[in-house]
């Protein structure tokens, strides 16, 4: 088998896999090199997301929430359970299959779309007479060279200074995925997205969670009523979340973990937890890369630099995803996996930043696209609201389910739709209509006009856009 290559693929997550795939499709000999393995040594395509990321945390939520479900909801439907009982090891295996069929069709895409994968760690050696030349670090070295190289390193969890993961006592999301068994108390520090969902998972299995912020705003990043919505549900729920925290010491005992913090009053403060889950953001995956070799570019963080087109400085050198400036995001990684494949072959590869959705798989689930009302209130840009409750939709009551709300942001002048904001039952599928739209540079009215189906959750969508005009039907 010869090791040249028209592109080079290093790293096998959603930007790397999508990209190699994309490649192949449009003609080039393409390889992927990936250093993920799972239990057995085996190769485990699919990045952090699949691995130790979005797939197998939707799993844990998924169990977690049917036994909520069953623990606090069934009896309203007529349903008696008796003797109920959570196996941790069960659901955690049953995470780790989910995993597992992601990894094997990740392998069987390859195979299908003739991309060569190598099983090890890639990095620069050199580069000479326009092409790279690309070494492999696995059980059996390898030595490619191509013409194309699509870096698509991803990014690791970032460590708090005197509190290094262990994975046992003190979690990244990785050993929060793999916790053995109920822990009584469970400290997380940060509130982001990672936070939120692993504190929801083990709360609902009955643990006592409390998450302890930085930052003096919950969800800064999202819409301001969406915001306060999320944290009311979320302390009625049981998740105590502590707002303006300086975290001044942490210690490891034998049976726990001890978090010194000062809170917003100024008050010196301890968590003591069986657990502490550290989620304080991730950092850009270009350690070992050997940049330096062929003069990669990198920034302060440690991020590769490239353009609007995510061309590096260097020719036929290109990143995405994790590892390059945006939103550190799967569905990200991908757009841009797939538009460098195409700029390879002369097409126009297309991402929009400004409708790149966002989600976290919470309960309630929240979901939005675009400006929220405080950025455009900053921007000094006139701009209308509507908003519509789940309370009012009659879908929602039937599935038990009625937190929450959609909300419509549309220019004041033109109606077109700036920013949709959701939070409540299925928000991350609702979230898809409104990207749409706003694709097409959709107004308010456009939606109001569509027809949507009776009875649905989507029907709200609908009914946010009559709200901005204030004509709602059922509210």
């Amino acid at each position: 088998m010869s090791n040249q290559f028209d592109v080079i693929v290093i790293g096998g997550g959603p930007g790397g896999y999508i990209a190699a795939i994309r490649a192949a499709q449009l003609g080039f000999k393409v390889a992927c090199i990936d250093e993920w393995k799972n239990a057995k040594g085996g190769a485990a395509p699919g990045g952090t997301c699949t691995n130790v990321g979005c797939i197998p945390s939707k799993a844990l939520l998924q169990s977690s929430e049917h036994f909520e479900q069953a623990s606090h909801h069934f009896a309203d439907h007529g349903i008696t359970v008796e003797g109920l009982q959570m196996d941790v090891a069960k659901m955690v295996a049953r995470k780790d299959g989910v995993v597992k069929q992601n990894n094997d069709g990740i392998l069987y895409l390859f195979k299908k779309n003739k991309v060569t994968f190598f099983h090890g760690r890639g990095s620069f050696v050199k580069a000479a007479d326009g092409v790279y030349e690309v070494a492999v670090a696995g059980e059996k070295a390898e030595s490619l060279t191509g013409k194309h190289i699509i870096v698509a390193t991803g990014s690791s969890a970032r460590q708090l200074a005197g509190a290094e993961f262990d994975e046992k006592q003190i979690l990244s999301n990785e050993g929060a995925l793999n916790i053995d068994a109920v822990p009584k108390k469970l400290g997380v520090i940060g509130s982001g997205v990672i936070g939120l969902e692993m504190g929801s998972v083990w709360r609902r299995l009955g643990s006592d969670v409390t998450i302890l912020e930085a930052m003096p705003a919950f969800l800064g990043a999202a819409d301001e009523q969406v915001a306060k919505e999320a944290q009311k549900q979320f302390a009625k729920q049981g998740l105590k979340i502590q707002l303006s925290v300086k975290i001044s010491d942490i210690k490891k005992a034998k049976k726990g973990v001890t978090v010194a913090y000062t809170d917003a009053a100024g008050a010196e403060q301890k968590l003591e937890c069986d657990k502490l889950i550290v989620s304080i953001g991730r950092v850009p995956n270009t350690t070992g890369l050997n940049t330096e070799a062929v003069g990669l570019k990198l920034d302060e963080r440690g991020a590769i630099v490239v353009d609007g087109e995510c061309k590096t400085n260097l020719p036929n050198v290109w990143a995405v995803g994790d590892v390059v400036r945006g939103p550190m995001l799967a569905h990200k990684a991908e757009e841009e996996g797939v538009a460098v494949a195409e700029r390879i072959a002369g097409q126009h590869g297309h991402v929009n930043f400004d409708t790149i959705p966002w989600v976290i798989y919470t309960s309630p689930e929240i979901a939005w696209v675009g400006k929220t009302e405080q950025a455009l209130k900053a921007e000094g840009r006139p701009y209308k609201a509507g908003s519509f409750p789940f309370i009012a939709n009659g879908r929602a009551r039937a599935l038990g389910d009625t937190t929450g709300f959609v909300k419509f942001i549309a220019d004041a002048a033109t109606d077109e739709i700036l920013g949709v904001h959701i939070i409540g039952p299925f928000a991350s599928e609702l979230i898809s209509e409104a990207v749409v739209a706003m694709e097409f540079k959709a107004s308010a009215e456009d939606i109001a006009r569509i027809c949507h189906a009776h009875p649905s959750l989507s029907e709200a969508t609908k009914e946010a856009a009559l709200a901005v005009d204030k004509r709602t039907l059922n509210f």
